[in-house]
C-alpha cells in the first residue's frame, strides 16, 4: 500500500520536500515504515532514530500499525485552532490578550510566561529564528497540556499562543497565561505549562547564526513526547 508521510523542519529541508509517498506492506508498523524511509531516502536515515512518528495526530509507538488512509507525520526532535486560548499564528502575540482569555471571577492570580528571541546562546550570536509547527497537532497538544493542568489544579484556566515564521531578536515567540485562585498554584501551573509544552508540542526552530544555522527542538534534554507527564 502507499502511505503519505508529512515532514517538518530539518527533515523537510534534507528531503527537499514536505511530503513523501512510501510503499509498504499491508498492516506495516511504524518501525517498518521508518526502515523503508531510511532505505528510500538515505539523507534522512541518520535523523530517523531520534524522531517520533504521529499517526492521525497522536504520538505512535514503533509497533503501531499503519493503514493506507492514516495521516502520518515524522517529527524531528525538538513537536490555528478554533479555540482562541490555544493558537499557532504567524501574527505578533501579546500577554495582555491571553490575560483577558483566562481572567475570571474565581482568579486571585494570573501568571504570564513570555518567551522571547535572545541574541546570544552559549556564546553564539543569533541573527534571527524561524519557527515551524505541525499546526493541528500542536493545537491539540496545547489543549492536552491544559487538561493535565486542570487535573492537578481544577480551578486553573490556561491559554497558550505560539508564533511561527521568521522572528527577530526580542520578538515574542510564546505566551502562556494561567489563572488560579491563589498565587502558589499559578506559579506551579505556569511552570508545568511551559515545560510540558516544550516536551510534547511539535514546534521547531531554526536558529540563524552569524556563521551558520541549525534546526532545534526541545531544549531541556532528550525529547520524549511519549512521556506521560512533566515532573
Amino acid at each position: 500500500m502507499q502511505v503519505k508521510i508529512l515532514l517538518f523542519a530539518g527533515l523537510a529541508e534534507r528531503a527537499g520536500k514536505r511530503e513523501l509517498l512510501i510503499e509498504v506492506d499491508e498492516s506495516a508498523t511504524v518501525h517498518a515504515l521508518l526502515e523503508t524511509i531510511g532505505s528510500d531516502y538515505p539523507q534522512l536515515a541518520e535523523l530517523l532514530p531520534n524522531c517520533f512518528v504521529s499517526v492521525n495526530q497522536e504520538y505512535a509507538n514503533p509497533d503501531t500499525t499503519i493503514s493506507q488512509n492514516d495521516e502520518v507525520a515524522i517529527l524531528p526532535p525538538v513537536s490555528g485552532g478554533e479555540d482562541p486560548r490555544f493558537q499557532i499564528t504567524e501574527q505578533p502575540i501579546s500577554a495582555d490578550a491571553l490575560v483577558k482569555l483566562v481572567s475570571n471571577p474565581r482568579a486571585g492570580a494570573i501568571l504570564t510566561f513570555v518567551g522571547t528571541v535572545r541574541e546570544f546562546t552559549h556564546g553564539q550570536r543569533t541573527v534571527s529564528l524561524t519557527y515551524e509547527a505541525y499546526v493541528p497537532m500542536a493545537v491539540q497538544k496545547m489543549q492536552q497540556v491544559a487538561s493535565e493542568i486542570k487535573e492537578r489544579w481544577p480551578q486553573a484556566e490556561v491559554a497558550m499562543h505560539h508564533r511561527i515564521g521568521n522572528l527577530a531578536i526580542e520578538d515574542i515567540a510564546v505566551v502562556i497565561a494561567v489563572a488560579t485562585p491563589h498565587r502558589d498554584e499559578s506559579f506551579e501551573a505556569g511552570r508545568y505549562a511551559i515545560e510540558r509544552l516544550k516536551q510534547i508540542v511539535p514546534i521547531w526552530k531554526k536558529e540563524l547564526w552569524e556563521d551558520g544555522s541549525e534546526w532545534k527542538g526541545h531544549q531541556q534534554g532528550p525529547w520524549n513526547p511519549l512521556s506521560s507527564s512533566y515532573e
